[in-house]
């Protein structure tokens, strides 16, 4: 039976000061897990040894926001997953819609940092999802299946033995308009059915989590559906005690 899976993406936000105050109220609730449900934190890269040491011998798992496709090298600005795992992280977010689209990653880019962080121990997050414009023209399966195919094509379907697929329409995510939990399980059970189609095995393994706009008050409904594993908790997971409620509606 696959575990649930909730993911908090701090995005761009915090001082040292407001996480901490964050934590505080967060590793309490948690120290000793919520239903079963495995927990992850994703802060701001300069915050990652704040947030290790805040949740050490704690539920909650760190997880970073991106990495670069080589481990060292001359690539000013970038984070190489080896130094992610030296921060103690274990996840790490790759191909989120917003440096796809803001930064101009390609799908063949955010393969190769799928390799490179696995390569490293560490397990990635693929985020997949397409805009409105892709929606409205019949496309939004189309996107998503190359998405996924160009991981498939480097790293091949065993991969994703040790990785997670987030779905995030893009038009869902800090829009506050999230996909009804019925379109949701639609796109999930198309990626399962997609993964199958390489091994059924993994397919039946690999978690899926929904990203978007989730919060408590949609939460339950989405994880209710057969193909929706967790979440990939935005803005909400910025807020303590949303973000407990949140990770108590996988039950």
């Amino acid at each position: 039976m696959r575990r649930a899976l909730v993911v908090g993406n701090w995005k761009m936000n915090g001082t040292r000061d407001s996480i901490s105050e964050l934590l505080r109220a967060l590793v309490p609730a948690v120290s000793h897990g919520i239903n079963g449900v495995d927990i992850v934190v994703c802060p701001p890269s300069p915050y990652l040894t704040v947030v290790a040491d805040a949740i050490k011998g704690c539920e909650i798992v760190l997880g970073a926001q991106n990495a670069w496709c080589e481990n060292g090298g001359a690539y000013t600005g970038e984070v190489a997953p080896g130094m992610l795992v030296d921060c103690r992280a274990r996840y790490v977010i790759l191909g989120h819609s917003e440096r796809r689209q803001q930064l101009a990653e390609t799908d063949e880019l955010i393969a190769q940092k799928f390799v490179a962080a696995q390569r490293e121990g560490l397990i990635p997050i693929l985020c997949v999802g397409e805009t409105l414009a892709q929606r409205d023209d019949g496309h939004a399966e189309a996107t998503v299946s190359g998405q996924i195919n160009a991981v498939l094509t480097v790293a091949g379907v065993a991969a994703f033995e040790r990785a997670i697929i987030a779905y995030e329409p893009v038009w869902a995510i800090g829009t506050g308009c999230s996909a009804s939990a019925q379109e949701a399980q639609q796109m999930h059970a198309f990626i399962r059915t997609l993964i199958a189609g390489h091994d059924e095995e993994v397919a039946g393994a690999v978690q899926l989590l929904y990203g978007g706009s989730v919060n408590p008050g949609n939460a339950a409904e989405l994880f209710e559906q057969a193909d929706i594993d967790g979440g990939l908790v935005g803005g909400a997971s910025l807020d303590a005690a949303a973000f407990i409620e949140i990770c108590n509606s996988v039950s």
